[in-house]
């Protein structure tokens, strides 16, 4: 029974940029909570305040929308890209860089994202099959 709700779940995850969402949205999430850390941790409050706490929710949002509108992925992951960078200057250098960094690889996951390829297969599951022309001697 546990099988059916994880592989529709498994087919909805390869519909669309996942990884590249989470990420996005996770980075938004930790800049947002590093503006409300005690002011002996705080390291730059940024320009009026307001941007410190408007770009992270931007972020959250776009990762939001990269999820659940994969179509539109390239200019949510464009926007993604660019308040993620603005965050360096307004909310205590992009969530002490860990907020950053997260923002910069989903936007960037997103943005490379093909919707209509094939699911790869593990690895560990993959069959080498030899080529005929490994075996021949060459001349």
């Amino acid at each position: 029974m546990a099988s059916r709700p994880r592989s529709a779940f498994r087919r909805w995850r390869a519909s669309r940029p996942f990884w590249g969402g989470l990420l996005l949205t996770l980075g938004g999430a930790e800049v947002l909570l590093t503006e409300k850390v005690s002011l002996k941790v705080v390291m730059h409050i940024g320009m009026q305040g307001l941007a410190g706490y408007l770009l992270p929710v931007v972020m959250m949002l776009c990762g939001l929308l990269i999820l659940f509108n994969p179509a539109q992925r390239l200019f949510y992951s464009i926007i993604g890209i660019l308040v993620t960078l603005g965050t360096w200057l307004t909310s205590n250098l992009g969530g002490f860089f860990i907020g950053l960094l997260l923002g910069a690889a989903g936007s960037c996951l997103a943005f490379g994202w093909l919707p209509d390829q094939e699911p790869r297969r593990r690895l560990l599951r993959r069959h080498r099959t030899p080529s005929p022309m490994a075996d021949s001697p060459v001349s």
